[in-house]
């Protein structure tokens, strides 16, 4: 099927392109906009406590809400507010609403904090109604502007903080995010491109073939989204560029590797390059499956955003695999040996002194080289048990520099913690209206859970029927301590305390993030063994053993605790952050376990190549390491590397993810498909390929090639060839392996 395929492009490619060109085209014209949300209660299903008081919330209270944003005073010396600096303060909230400020439909100062440190005036805005409505967010920009004109000639300092303009500060920061992170991944990979090719022409290949096709990307996601009402997570568009130029770099850079294989091996360029795709076609295409199979098992999450980022990446391995099997071979057919241009160093085998030394190496010794990179594995692994979740995104996603973060902290000196971002509890009455006794007896009863810093007077709504109260937790709302009181006492005392014909619900952020955990824990339990028992099937199929993937997956199961234990290593032991972002393990999970299956397969692939062509189990690990360890190696630093580069954007969220991901993939190719599977591979010999047995020579009918049989020439060059030809009859030494 492969060289067919190959046989096709090669000898069609202005038809390929064009047919691109034209695919390109009609998406991006027929695409809808892809617009994305940061609210994470659009994430869960309705049956959760806290969409339920939402709801409820919604019903009663069409015309209220918490504040959707808070401006904090201080005094510029940092001294208590005095009589006159309060009576400013209400003036100058008094003025901005006043202004008439564009969707800005109330302020109301309070009286100052106890201590007298801060002052805050609550803001209420026009809600916010569709995922890419930036209402609040264009609101929040002109009252800062106002804000600061107020202040001149005063001894106030102030700034806005809240939701919405932790909204505003968390996408103006991802903005800059993309900006950094897009310009370090293309400049990465045209460095290492340049380093390992040194040809200017194919280290711009990916950057032009991957960044022609991004829109088509875009374009197919925001159809997917809109057709099956997905939300799409802000996050989102930094992983899918990092992916789309770091996997399909990687397809391409196997297939370049192949190609300078069989020129090497003295074929014409349109051969090579119909060589290079049947030779490397079922393997990528079949590391792509395993990607695509572990990010679509994530539709059968409980949470939307989860729901969304499957099918997108997907879509974005899908079509980077195309263009590298289609698009890439028939730029390539064109260009010929001059998409080597300069270098000449194409021509000549090089020696591969390091990896033709590691790879013998562990020929010798592969019991010795599995025991000491699968002890690094469960050493990193152990400190895995030590994660802890944490649901702190808005700061995490923003600058500490921005305005929203210094003010929330500010407000920390005069407030309850919990004061930005207040729990609702919503008591509904299943009989007629509510009466002061009850909502008094029932506030007294919210006002004593341990852990609860402030309840507002009740707000009845229209009817009576309904009342809200806000509740202010004395920790932060995303932090540990507060995830605890609303899920054990401030729930269990709003249900127990409800009076009799009546129900209560707690909603607000907090209570969302409990609801999320809980859908976390659900999804570890599904989407993590339905996605390995998926790359499994297609392990199987690719190698026609049972065996194989056992281990295989075995290795990508440690490599993952080990991703997980260096990310809780560095972030919570060494930085002292009180945990990970909650997300981690699913996404890590995803990445290191499909992207980590890649190189396993290529490497796994080349092994069995060997094997068919006579070597014996250690001879072929040697030389599946010495040929395949440089592609793994340089497709490992790159796909690292691009991961690395959302290490800069500048938040902890990103920061987070980029680092665990990058040092997934480093663990996958450079501990697991470099050492641990040829190692374990070598050691299980025959027994690795059971029942199907790939690694017996193969028949004439599915490895004749031009109506020969395989030769040594296929897979060397012809002086290596005479070289493997030798060692057969002489017995295999170290020496060329």
């Amino acid at each position: 099927m492969f060289a067919r395929l190959g046989r096709v492009v090669v000898h069609n490619p202005w038809k390929v392109i064009g047919a691109w060109l034209l695919i390109v085209i009609a998406v991006v014209a027929s695409a809808p906009k892809l617009t994305s949300t940061t609210d994470q209660s659009e994430f869960l299903p309705s049956h959760y406590e806290s969409i339920q008081a939402m709801q409820l919330q919604q019903q009663a209270f069409p015309q209220s809400a918490a504040p959707a944003a808070i401006i904090v005073f201080k005094r510029a010396d940092n001294a208590p507010l005095n009589d006159e600096n309060a009576a400013r303060v209400a003036a100058i909230a008094a003025q901005l609403g006043d202004e008439k400020i564009k969707d800005v439909t109330g302020i109301q100062a309070t009286p100052p904090a106890e201590n007298r440190l801060v002052q805050i005036a609550a803001v209420q805005m026009t809600k916010v109604t569709t995922a890419g409505d930036t209402t609040q967010s264009d609101a929040v920009k002109s009252l800062r502007d106002a804000l600061q004109a107020q202040l001149k000639d005063t001894d106030l300092k102030a700034g806005l903080t809240g939701q919405a303009a932790q909204t505003l500060d968390q996408t103006e920061s991802s903005a800059k995010g993309m900006a950094i992170i897009g310009i370090a991944t293309i400049v990465l990979i045209l460095v290492l491109l340049l380093i390992i090719f040194r040809s200017p022409v194919i280290a711009l290949l990916p950057i032009i073939v991957i960044g022609g096709v991004s829109s088509t990307v875009g374009g197919l996601i925001a159809m997917v989204s809109k057709a099956f009402d997905l939300k799409v997570d802000s996050s989102v568009n930094s992983i899918l560029l990092v992916v789309l130029f770091g996997v399909g770099t990687d397809y391409i850079l196997f297939l370049m590797f192949r190609y300078r294989e069989r020129l090497r091996a003295g074929e014409d360029p349109k051969t090579a390059m119909v060589s290079a795709v049947t030779r490397v076609g079922e393997a990528i295409t079949s590391a792509a499956g395993a990607v695509i199979i572990a990010f679509m098992a994530l539709t059968l999450s409980t949470l939307g955003m989860f729901r969304a980022l499957g099918p997108a990446l997907a879509i974005a391995v899908a079509v980077a695999l195309l263009a590298g099997l289609t698009l890439v071979p028939a730029i390539v057919s064109l260009l010929g040996t001059k998409v080597f241009w300069p270098s000449k160093a194409w021509q000549v085998e090089p020696k591969g002194a390091r990896f033709a030394a590691v790879g013998a190496a562990l020929g010798r010794r592969p019991g010795a080289f599995a025991v000491v990179s699968g002890g690094v594995l469960i050493a990193l692994g152990v400190f895995a048990f030590g994660f802890n979740p944490t649901f702190d995104l808005s700061s995490g996603s923003t600058s500490d520099t921005s305005e929203s973060a210094i003010y929330s902290k500010e407000l920390l000196k005069g407030m309850p913690a919990g004061a930005t971002q207040p729990s609702d509890v919503l008591l509904r009455s299943e009989g007629g209206a509510l009466t002061a006794p009850q909502l008094a007896d029932y506030r007294a009863a919210l006002a004593g859970v341990p852990g609860v810093g402030q309840v507002s007077e009740p707000h009845p709504s229209s009817d009576g029927a309904v009342a809200e109260f806000q509740v202010t937790l004395s920790s932060a709302p995303e932090s540990d301590a507060a995830l605890e009181t609303v899920r054990g006492p401030l729930r269990d005392t709003a249900h127990a305390a409800a009076p009799a014909g009546t129900t209560a619900v707690v909603g607000g952020i907090t209570s969302v993030f409990v609801d999320f955990q809980d859908a976390m824990n659900h999804d570890y339990t599904i989407v993590f063994p339905v996605a390995a028992i998926l790359i499994m099937i297609v392990l199987a199929l690719l190698l026609r053993s049972v065996v194989a993937p056992w281990y295989l997956m075995a290795s990508v199961f440690l490599g993952f605790a080990a991703t997980l234990g260096a990310a809780v290593l560095v972030f919570q032991h060494f930085q002292g952050n009180s945990g990970l972002i909650f997300t981690l393990p699913v996404i890590m999970y995803l990445f290191v376990v499909a992207l980590g299956t890649d190189y396993n397969i290529l490497m796994v692939a080349r092994l069995r190549e060997e094997a068919r062509a006579g070597r014996d189990p250690r001879q072929a690990a040697a030389l599946g390491v010495h040929h395949t360890g440089p592609t793994i190696a340089a497709a490992g630093v790159i796909l690292a590397g691009t991961f690395a580069s959302m290490m800069l954007a500048g938040n902890n969220v990103l920061s987070q993810m980029g680092f665990a991901i990058s040092v997934g993939i480093a663990i996958a190719a450079f501990v697991m498909a470099m050492f641990f599977t040829p190692a374990i591979t070598a050691l299980l010999g025959h027994r690795a390929w059971w029942p199907g047995h790939g690694d017996r020579g193969a028949t004439r009918d599915d490895t004749t090639k031009n109506g020969a049989a395989w030769s040594a020439e296929d897979y060397y060059t012809p002086q290596q060839a005479s070289a493997t030809s030798g060692r057969s009859n002489r017995g295999w030494s170290n020496t060329g392996a």
